[in-house]
């Protein structure tokens, strides 16, 4: 079993993951934003997210001659672990749970300030778990200012996304005015350019598309998305991503749980859960509640959503390659956020939770997300996005070395 146990190791393992964990949300927002139902998205992400923990405990966990302290993968499986497995279920229970609430509340409140909300908030309550179940092998005069620099992004992630929605709403309205009193400064033609177009699920051609951030975007966005929002209280967002917040606070510590006893649970004589057997058990609770939800919610959809049918999701294709890419980067995420916890200490390795830098990114250059929005809107985004950069760089400064 191969174990990362330099801190050197387990900072590439906590970038490598930031990376990863930033970039799915923007490919889930992606196929939603194409009018693709979520349902159908988070069924074929599941279904490679648990193949992600597959791979890694086969190879990682089988890598080398196990021990009797240090087991490999398949020799745990018949070991009487069950208190830590079901540990390791419970943060994959929570954690799908949080994923699958995020899925909608992008829709509502966008993707970047879904992750600086959800992200802050996990930071803050899973990150102070981690450091008394981790026996404060962080450094506390450095971890806690970071998870400061996190509580003042999610203040400033909230008056960003306030900003930018008094911004939307005031381009609408002026789009509303012209075409009332017949202005042809802000008439459709004005807000379009004739560009040739790749179209990264329906093929290429030329189209009038509409420029980024201009109120005819706005108005296509909304008709072409899987999830309508328009006249509907952003407080919904908010509250689902709240809610989302607080599961993503939880499925860390349980997971630090799992893999070392801190509660002494284990019977004595049997070792700790290696993290690759942990994450293995943590994934296939993740997979089977996000299967028996998202089935559910074909049929019983929420948010005025389509009715839909295993059937249906069967035949649709389109975009399904995009989402099980998705599941992979997730998976893969978690994974080596795990083992560069396991290293150096989950609070350090909360680090990841920075993941809004990258989602902001495809948010901003992907989406379009703050395109002609006002100067406010710039320079409290600008602040959210340097507090992240000082966040991440003093949480992995804090990282200690488990013996």
């Amino acid at each position: 079993m191969y174990m990362v146990e330099s801190k050197g190791g387990a900072i590439v393992c906590m970038l490598l993951s930031l990376f990863f964990l930033g970039t799915w949300p923007a490919v889930m927002t992606l196929l939603e934003r194409r009018g693709r139902l979520p349902q159908h998205t988070y069924l074929d992400y599941s279904i490679t997210n648990l193949l992600a923990a597959i791979i890694i405990a086969f190879t990682f966990g089988e890598i080398g001659k196990g021990t009797i302290h240090k087991p490999n993968f398949l020799s745990q499986l018949s070991q009487d672990n069950w208190p830590s497995v079901l540990f390791a279920m419970a943060g994959g229970v929570v954690l799908s749970i949080g994923n699958l609430s995020t899925q909608y509340a992008w829709a509502f409140v966008g993707l970047s300030v879904v992750e600086v909300i959800s992200s802050s908030m996990t930071v803050v309550i899973g990150t102070t778990l981690n450091y008394f179940l981790d026996d404060k092998i962080n450094k506390a005069e450095i971890l806690f200012p970071g998870v400061g620099c996190f509580l003042i992004a999610v203040c400033i992630g909230s008056a960003v996304h306030s900003s930018n929605t008094a911004d939307n709403k005031a381009k609408l309205n002026d789009h509303k005015d012209a075409a009332k009193y017949g202005d042809t400064n802000l008439s459709p033609l004005k807000e379009t350019s004739g560009v040739y177009s790749k179209d990264l699920e329906d093929g290429s051609g030329f189209t009038n598309k509409a420029k980024a951030g201009t109120a005819v975007f706005l108005i296509e966005l909304e008709n072409r998305r899987s999830i309508k929002v328009f006249g509907k209280s952003t407080f919904i967002g908010l509250s689902i991503t709240f809610f989302a917040g607080v599961c993503f606070s939880l499925f860390s510590p349980a997971f630090n749980l799992a893999t070392n006893d801190q509660w002494h649970t284990l019977k004595k004589g049997v070792p700790n859960l290696s993290v690759y057997t942990a994450f293995f058990y943590f994934s296939v609770s993740c997979f089977v509640v996000g299967i028996i939800l998202n089935i559910t919610f074909l049929y019983y959809p929420v948010l005025n959503l389509p009715k839909s049918s295993l059937k249906a999701y069967l035949r649709d294709w389109d975009g399904r390659g995009w989402a099980l890419l998705a599941g992979l980067l997730c998976g893969f995420g978690n994974g080596l956020q795990f083992m560069g916890g396991q290293a150096a200490g989950y609070a350090a390795a909360d680090a990841v939770q920075a993941l809004p830098l990258v989602s902001t990114f495809w948010g901003i250059f992907l989406f379009g997300e703050y395109r002609k929005s006002s100067r406010r809107t710039y320079i409290l985004l600008g602040g959210m996005l340097l507090m992240f950069i000082v966040a991440v760089a003093v949480l992995i400064a804090s990282a200690g070395h488990r013996k």
